[in-house]
């Protein structure tokens, strides 16, 4: 079985294995999302713009954090196949 060409071209190692993306000039990062026997690639997140991290420490950041997930909880809840799940995986 070959590699499947869409992770070549999204340059990442595997399926679910998300990517930063630097030269993007828009996004973020990089993802092949695979669920079952859909494959997708999705791009997300703001380039040049940090989440408030996994363990955010100031009050500003946890702030951050909790409107993001607020404003995007309804997508995120879709799973691996919406760039918002990612995101919030990845970045926050």
């Amino acid at each position: 079985m070959s590699k499947d060409p869409r992770l070549a071209r999204a340059g990442v190692s595997g399926f679910n294995k998300a990517k930063r993306t630097p030269k993007h000039k828009t996004k973020s990062h990089v993802v092949v999302a695979k669920e079952g026997d859909k494959i997708k690639t999705i791009r997300f997140g703001q380039q040049g713009v940090s989440g408030a991290g996994k363990n955010p420490k100031t009050t500003k950041q946890k702030a951050r954090r909790k409107s993001f997930k607020a404003r995007h909880g309804k997508n995120i809840a879709k799973g691996k196949m919406s760039a918002a799940y990612w995101s919030s995986k990845t970045k926050w």
